[in-house]
């Protein structure tokens, strides 16, 4: 098992650098075909989120599409799988970020149904309830 970084995730869906680029296509094949199993973080995809978003310009669709296939990789474990797949679907059908998507789910999971914020994004998620200090 080797852990999977940030930057190699980038040049595999960004492509930016073709050489890299495609040493982390040749990567993925492996990963997809069994030949190599790789672990990654919840810190590590909101990064890739982050920087796809804010670096490149990603769109919320393009984003959508980007956690999907890679979050669905065979041979790939996450710590938090699950609470990752679920921010996505938050993520998709709510006009919330990410990483308030992941903390709304995580809350949820905890049964902690108050947050203390001033970001409006957590009102949009139901039986979560936003107070100002």
């Amino acid at each position: 098992m080797t852990f999977l970084d940030t930057n190699v995730i980038l040049r595999y869906f960004v492509w930016d650098d073709p050489v890299k680029g495609e040493r982390a296509r040749r990567l993925f094949a492996r990963i997809h075909a069994g030949r190599e199993r790789v672990m990654t973080s919840v810190l590590v995809v909101a990064e890739v989120v982050w920087v796809a978003e804010s670096q490149y310009g990603y769109p919320k669709v393009k984003l959508i599409e980007l956690l999907q296939r890679f979050l669905n990789t065979p041979n790939l474990e996450i710590d938090r799988k699950d609470l990752l797949l679920a921010a996505v679907n938050l993520f998709e059908l709510q006009p919330i970020d990410f990483i308030d998507a992941y903390h709304a789910v995580l809350m949820q999971t905890l049964g902690i149904q108050q947050i203390y914020s001033y970001d409006t994004d957590f009102d949009h998620v139901a039986g979560l309830r936003r107070i100002e200090p």
